[in-house]
C-alpha cells in the first residue's frame, strides 16, 4: 500500500517530471530486560530479535504461532560499495571490521511463523512490503494479511478513538509464514552511523537493499528450499517487480509466486504530464464507477451494476477516447463536442467542463469536482470515502485525502501499542508509518518514468513456474484498475508465459483489505493463488517431441 499524503504525491509527481533476520531469537518463555530496553543500542549493533509465543483461533480452529520482531544489520563487502556511498580512505580504514563487512543499516521486520511445522521446506514463506516510496509496512501487515489488524468498520471506516486490535479471521498465516519488512527509512529501519540514508532511496539502491535483507533472512533461518513469494503493494508492486529479476540475476533465489496489490508497475500511467495521454485514458474507468458509486450518473447508467459501468468506460476509454487524444487539436469541434459529451455521461462533469480543459480532467481536478456542490471532496486512496472542503466551491485541489484520513489514526496507534505490549519490542524511535524519503532516485528506466514491468516480463520468461498475481480495485485512484490493466496487457509476454498471470477486481479502494467483504475474498483468493504456485508439474524444455 502506498499512504503517501496528498501534497507528498504531488510532490513526488513533480520529482519524476523533473527526471523526463539477525542472530539467536529470544526464547518464547524468556522476557526482555526492562533495563536494557529503556535505552536503544548502537545502530551498529545487530541486538537479537524479541520472539513472542501466541495463538488465534480462525473459524472455530486454534493455531499457535510465534512473532519475531528485530532487524537484520544489512553489510557490505569492503571495496564494494553500494551506489551512493562516500568516504575516504582513512573513513573506511576505520570502519573496517575484522569479517571484511561493513554494517550500512538496520532493517526492522516482523515474521510470523506457524508452529508445529514438521517440514520447513513444504511451508511456503511470504516477504510482505508497502510502498510509498517510503511506507513502512504496517498496512499490510494490521491492516490484512497478519494475525492481529487495526478494528474498523466493515467498510474501512475509522471507529472513535481510542482505537483496538481484534484477531484477523482472514489472515494468512494458516497458508504461509509471513515476514513484514520496513526498507530502510521506514518503520524503526535507519542507516548505521555516518551512513546516508540517502544511499537507499531510489529504485534500483531499494531494490537491492531488500533483495540483501530477503537473501540474509532466507539464508539464517533456513528457508532456501522453501517456496518463496513477494507481497507488494503500490509502490511494493514496482518494487516486487524489480526484485523479481533482481534476485534470480544476482542471489539466484527464484520464487514461486508475486501478490501486486493495487499496481503500478509504470509510473507514466499515473503522472499527470502535457503530451502523456497514458493516466487521462487509464483513470476514466476509475472515475467513471466513483460517480456511479455516490450516484451522480444518468437513470440507465445507475440502474446498472458496477462491473457492467466499469465494462462501458472501458471500451469508451480504450477506444473513442484513447483515438481522440492522440488526434488532440486535429479534432472538429463537431468531434470534441460528441467525446466530451460521452466523458460527461461517463462521469457526471459537464460537457462544458470536459471541453474547458480539452478533454482532459486530471485526477486532482476530480476529486474536487464531482461532490463540488456537496461541499466535499473524494478519498484518492477509496473514492467511496469523501470528506469536508477546506474551501467549499473553489477550485482548490491540494487539500487532504479523507481515505487517508480513515486510517493513519488506527493503523499507527494500533502498532505502537501493539509492538511493544504484545511482541515485547521495545524502542524510543519513532516508527515512521511514511518517511520523508526525497529525493527519491528514479534513474533512466522507461524514457524517464520508473517502469520495471520489463523487469517482470524476464523474470517471468526466464522462470516457468513463476505465477503472478495483479489485484485491482474500483475505488482505487491511487493506482486505477484499468492503468495497471494497460500496463499488464502491455507485458507483451509469450501466451504460455501470460497463463501464469491473474488479474482479479474488488469493490474496494486502494487498501483493499480495508472492506470486509474484500479481504474475505482477498484471503479465498490466495488460497487458490497459493495452490497453484507451489503444486506445479514440470514444464518440459528439453524433451523431445
Amino acid at each position: 500500500m502506498e499512504l503517501v499524503g496528498w501534497k507528498f504525491w504531488r510532490r513526488m509527481t513533480l520529482a519524476l517530471l523533473a527526471l523526463t533476520l539477525g542472530g539467536s531469537g529470544m526464547h518464547a518463555d524468556d522476557k526482555p530486560d526492562a533495563s536494557a530496553s529503556k535505552e536503544d543500542p548502537k545502530i551498529e549493533d545487530e541486538p537479537a530479535p524479541v520472539v513472542t509465543a501466541h495463538m488465534v483461533t480462525l473459524h472455530g480452529q486454534t493455531i499457535k504461532y510465534h512473532a519475531t520482531a528485530g532487524y537484520l544489520l544489512l553489510k557490505e563487502e569492503e571495496g564494494k560499495p553500494l551506489p551512493g556511498a562516500s568516504g575516504g580512505a582513512a573513513e573506511k580504514e576505520a570502519r573496517r571490521t575484522k569479517d571484511g563487512l561493513k554494517p550500512k543499516a538496520r532493517v526492522f521486520f516482523v515474521a510470523y511463523t506457524l508452529d508445529d511445522v514438521t517440514n520447513v521446506a513444504s511451508r511456503p514463506l511470504s516477504f510482505v512490503f508497502n510502498g510509498g516510496p517510503g511506507s513502512s509496512s504496517v498496512w499490510l501487515h494490521l491492516g490484512g494479511l497478519a494475525p492481529r489488524r487495526a478494528d474498523l468498520t466493515d467498510e474501512g471506516e475509522s471507529l472513535p478513538p481510542p482505537y483496538r486490535l481484534v484477531d484477523n479471521e482472514s489472515t494468512w498465516l494458516d497458508q504461509s509464514d509471513l515476514v513484514f519488512i520496513d526498507p530502510v527509512s521506514t518503520g524503526f529501519s535507519r542507516p548505521t552511523t555516518k551512513e546516508e540514508a540517502g544511499q537507499f532511496h531510489g529504485l534500483k539502491e531499494d531494490i537491492a537493499s531488500v533483495g540483501e535483507f530477503i537473501r540474509l533472512y532466507t539464508t539464517r533461518q533456513g528457508r532456501w528450499l522453501s517456496p518463496k513469494l513477494l507481497v507488494g503493494e503500490s509502490y511494493g508492486t514496482t518494487r516486487a517487480a524489480g526484485l523479481s529479476e533482481y534476485l534470480q540475476t544476482r542471489y539466484g533465489l527464484y520464487l514461486n509466486g508475486i501478490v501486486l496489490v493495487s499496481s503500478v508497475l509504470n509510473f507514466g500511467s499515473l503522472s499527470f504530464a502535457p503530451q502523456n495521454d497514458l493516466p487521462y485514458v487509464g483513470f476514466l474507468p476509475g472515475y467513471a464507477v466513483t460517480a456511479w458509486y455516490h450516484k451522480k450518473l444518468s437513470p440507465d447508467l445507475q440502474s446498472r451494476t458496477v462491473h457492467q459501468v466499469a465494462a462501458e468506460a472501458r471500451a469508451f476509454a480504450g477506444n473513442e477516447y484513447s483515438l481522440a487524444l492522440r488526434h488532440g487539436d486535429g479534432l472538429s469541434a463537431e468531434e470534441q463536442t460528441r467525446v466530451a459529451e460521452g466523458l460527461s455521461r461517463l462521469t457526471s462533469l459537464p460537457t462544458a467542463y470536459w471541453l474547458q480543459h480539452h478533454l482532459k480532467v486530471s485526477d486532482s481536478l476530480f476529486f474536487g469536482q464531482l461532490l463540488r456542490d456537496d461541499g466535499r471532496m473524494l478519498g484518492r486512496l477509496d473514492s467511496r470515502f469523501s470528506g469536508f472542503r477546506y474551501e467549499p466551491g473553489t477550485d482548490a485541489t491540494e487539500e487532504y485525502d479523507p481515505s487517508d484520513e480513515a486510517v493513519a489514526g488506527p493503523f499507527t496507534a494500533a502498532f505502537n501499542d501493539y509492538v511493544r505490549k504484545d511482541l515485547s519490542f521495545s524502542s524510543d524511535l519513532p516508527y515512521e508509518t511514511l518517511a520523508n524519503v526525497q529525493p527519491w532516485h528514479f534513474g533512466e528506466g522507461g524514457g524517464g518514468y520508473p517502469d520495471t514491468g520489463e523487469d517482470l516480463r524476464k523474470a517471468m520468461t526466464r522462470n516457468p513456474y513463476l505465477k503472478v498475481w495483479v489485484t485491482c480495485s474500483y475505488y482505487d485512484l491511487a493506482t486505477p484498475f484499468y492503468a495497471a490493466e494497460l500496463v499488464v496487457a502491455g507485458l507483451n509476454l509469450n501466451p504460455a508465459i501470460r497463463s501464469n498471470l491473474r488479474i482479479t477486481d474488488y469493490e474496494a479502494g486502494h487498501m483493499l483489505y480495508i472492506h470486509k467483504p474484500s479481504r474475505e475474498k482477498f484471503k479465498a483468493d490466495f488460497v487458490s493463488f497459493l495452490n497453484d504456485a507451489v503444486n506445479q508439474k514440470p514444464v518440459r524444455s528439453a524433451a523431445r517431441e
